[in-house]
């Protein structure tokens, strides 16, 4: 898998670059990386080519210190895309990465074709959920990234699956561990202090996939599903908890390539 960096600004984005033609952008949810879409990409890339950047403070992307938002790490995704001298894509973006998603869809409608939403949502966080924020970025501060970790890991996959997918559970523990300290906590405050995008999602004439898993105990589907258009099309993965590209992964492509003949009609 041909795995890339590039400066922008004062950050290294890195990031993976496979296949070509009409373009596919994957982002990542929190504490992830580019690499939990290793078991998609392949086939994807037979028929797209398929950007999957890792963003600021995670996977081997450099991190920065000073606070920052959700609308700074879309911008971090436009000007790899620009770099790259891509005029429109097709965006996925997984949990944390659909709240990028959707920032990207606000300030830069006219670079997408269309876009989706993995096990992610437009609401804002509520007030318990800022709360288990700040509860985590002490619980970093004062004693790294393990314990976040593990307390993550069990609330990302189907209660099921913790057992019967050790390797995708263990694949995505080893990814949680290489987020930075600095990443991790300014992404929690990125993520707190996000805006309502249910109005992005409203208002917008380009295709949409709302994708939720049946099992998915941080973002349930109601969350996931909460507007209506003729530009939205919405899909329940089974069996899935919030890692639906890990637990069920050819739906997953399935559901996806799917949605890219519409987003790419001339495929």
């Amino acid at each position: 898998m041909h795995r890339h960096r590039m400066k922008i600004n004062d950050l290294t984005i890195s990031y993976i670059d496979e296949g070509s033609g009409d373009t596919v952008v994957l982002i990542h949810g929190f504490c992830g990386s580019a690499g939990y879409f290793e078991k998609i990409i392949p086939e994807l890339s037979e028929h797209y080519r398929v950007i999957a950047p890792s963003l600021r403070g995670h996977g081997k992307s450099s991190a920065v210190c000073d606070p920052y938002t959700i609308e700074d790490m879309a911008s971090d995704v436009y000007q790899l895309l620009k770099q790259l001298e891509l005029e429109k894509v097709t965006m996925v973006g997984h949990s944390l990465g659909g709240y990028v998603t959707l920032a990207f869809a606000e300030q830069y409608p006219d670079m997408l074709n269309g876009y989706s939403l993995l096990h992610s949502t437009a609401f804002p966080d509520s007030e318990e959920a800022k709360e288990g924020r700040n509860k985590n970025i002490e619980l970093i501060c004062e004693n790294g990234i393990e314990p976040l970790i593990n307390a993550l890991i069990p609330k990302l996959f189907a209660p099921k699956h913790v057992k019967t997918l050790e390797d995708e559970v263990e694949h995505v523990r080893e990814i949680g561990m290489n987020t930075s300290v600095t990443g991790a906590k300014g992404a929690l405050k990125a993520m707190r202090d996000r805006m309502d995008r249910n109005e992005v999602l409203k208002n917008s004439k380009v295709p949409i996939l709302l994708i939720a898993g049946e099992d998915d105990q941080i973002i349930p589907s109601e969350k996931v599903f909460s507007q209506s258009t003729p530009f939205i099309r919405t899909k329940t993965i089974k069996d899935a908890g919030h890692m639906g590209m890990l637990e069920a992964q050819e739906e997953v492509i399935a559901t996806i390539e799917e949605f890219l003949n519409v987003t790419f009609p001339t495929k």
